[in-house]
C-alpha cells in the first residue's frame, strides 16, 4: 500500500506530523509512505527513518510534480495542510483522502471577539483524525526528529564554561510577535544559574550580540552560526530550553527537554503547546492572563499591533529563571 502525507510547512508543524508518520508505518503492514513538503523543509524530515520518499512541492513546477505524484499510484493520501495549494494537489490526484479539522473559524471568533470556542485537543491528537479510516492510532510515544550522526554538534566545540551546563534560548522565530524580547531575554539570564547558548537564524544576530555585551561570558551567540541539524543537537545537550512559540520548541519536545515557553501574540487554546505525553511536567507555559487584546493573531506579526507587547513584556523573568533553575 502506498501512502502520501501532505505537509508543506514549516518546521514545527512537519514535527507535529511525526507521530501520525510513524503510527502509519508501525501500524499498517508493507506500507509505503511518502511525504509531500516544500524544499526548504527538506532537513526536517530527510533524517525521519518512517518516510520512504520525499516530494517537493513548488506552485511554479505544479505540474511537473502531479506527473510525479500520479506515476506513484497512492491508494490513499493523508492532508495535514488543509490549504489551497494541498487540496489543489488532493483533486488531481483523484484518490481516496482524509484530513482534520483545522477550526480556523473558531480561532477566528478567539483573535477577533476573544470568544473561545476551541476543543481542549492538542492538534497532533486532530492530526490522528486524518487516519482513523485507514485503522491507525495515537501511540503516545510523543513527536520525533532525527539528527544525523555526522552532521550533530560536537560538544567539545562548547566555549568552557558550558561544561556544567547550560541553557539553550531560542531568540528566532518566524513572526517579531512570538520570539522573547532582547530585554526579557537578559533579565531572565542574569538570574539563571547555567550559562545560555543563543540560537536562531542570521536575522537575528545583532539581537545576540546585545545579550552578549549585557550578560558577557554568561551567553554566546550561536543565532545564524549553526545548521538545523546543529541547533537541534545543542538543544538536546541543553539543560533546559526556554523559547517562544517557535518551531524549535516542538523539536526540543520531540528530544524530552525540558521547556520553558513563553507565549506572545498566539496562545496555548490553539492547540500548538508542547506535544509531550506522559511528560507533562517538563514543560510550563508562561503568559500574561488576562490581556484584552491577546491572541492579537492565529500566526503572528511583524510588531505589536497595540506598539506596547505586554504579553512577552510582562511575563515575570524571575519565575521563568526560579522554575528553568530547578532543572
Amino acid at each position: 500500500m502506498k501512502i502520501l502525507v501532505i505537509r508543506l510547512s514549516s518546521i514545527g508543524d512537519i514535527v507535529l506530523t511525526t507521530p501520525v508518520v510513524r503510527a502509519i508505518k508501525e501500524q499498517l503492514q508493507d506500507v509505503e509512505l511518502h511525504f509531500l513538503t516544500k524544499k526548504e523543509n527538506e532537513l526536517v524530515v530527510a533524517s525521519n527513518p518512517h518516510i520512504d520518499k520525499i516530494h517537493f512541492y513548488t506552485p511554479d513546477g505544479l505540474s511537473a510534480l502531479m506527473q510525479e505524484l500520479k506515476t506513484e499510484q497512492f491508494q490513499a493520501v493523508v492532508d495535514l495542510q488543509k490549504s489551497h495549494r494541498s487540496r489543489q494537489v488532493v483533486r488531481r490526484l483523484g484518490v481516496p483522502h482524509s484530513t482534520f479539522h483545522k477550526y480556523n473559524f473558531r480561532k477566528g471568533l478567539c483573535v477577533c471577539l476573544k470568544l473561545n470556542f476551541l476543543p481542549d485537543v492538542h492538534i497532533v491528537d486532530r492530526y490522528f483524525d486524518a487516519v482513523l479510516d485507514l485503522g491507525v492510532l495515537n501511540d503516545h510515544k510523543g513527536l520525533e526528529f532525527h539528527v544525523p550522526e555526522n552532521a550533530a554538534f560536537d560538544e567539545d566545540d562548547l566555549p568552557m564554561v558550558f561544561e556544567d551546563g547550560f541553557v539553550a534560548v531560542v531568540l528566532g522565530g518566524q513572526h517579531a510577535t512570538k520570539r522573547i524580547p532582547v530585554s526579557k531575554v537578559i533579565e531572565i539570564g542574569s538570574i539563571l544559574h547555567k550559562p545560555i547558548m543563543l540560537l536562531g537564524g542570521k536575522d537575528v544576530s545583532n539581537e545576540g550580540e546585545e545579550v552578549v555585551a549585557a550578560l558577557g561570558g554568561r551567553a554566546h551567540n550561536g543565532c545564524g552560526k549553526y545548521s538545523l541539524y546543529q541547533s537541534c543537537s545543542i538543544l538536546d545537550q541543553a539543560d533546559c530550553v526556554i523559547t517562544g512559540d517557535t518551531g524549535l520548541m516542538h523539536i526540543a519536545a520531540a528530544l524530552h527537554k525540558p521547556i520553558a515557553v513563553l507565549w506572545g501574540n498566539t496562545i496555548p487554546e490553539f492547540g500548538m503547546y508542547p506535544y509531550m505525553p506522559g511528560q507533562r511536567e517538563l514543560f510550563r507555559n508562561f503568559e500574561v492572563c488576562p490581556l484584552h487584546c491577546r491572541p492579537c493573531s492565529k500566526l503572528g506579526h511583524k510588531r505589536c499591533p497595540r506598539k506596547h507587547f505586554k504579553c512577552m513584556n510582562n511575563i515575570p523573568a524571575v519565575e521563568v529563571a526560579d522554575w528553568v533553575n530547578r532543572f
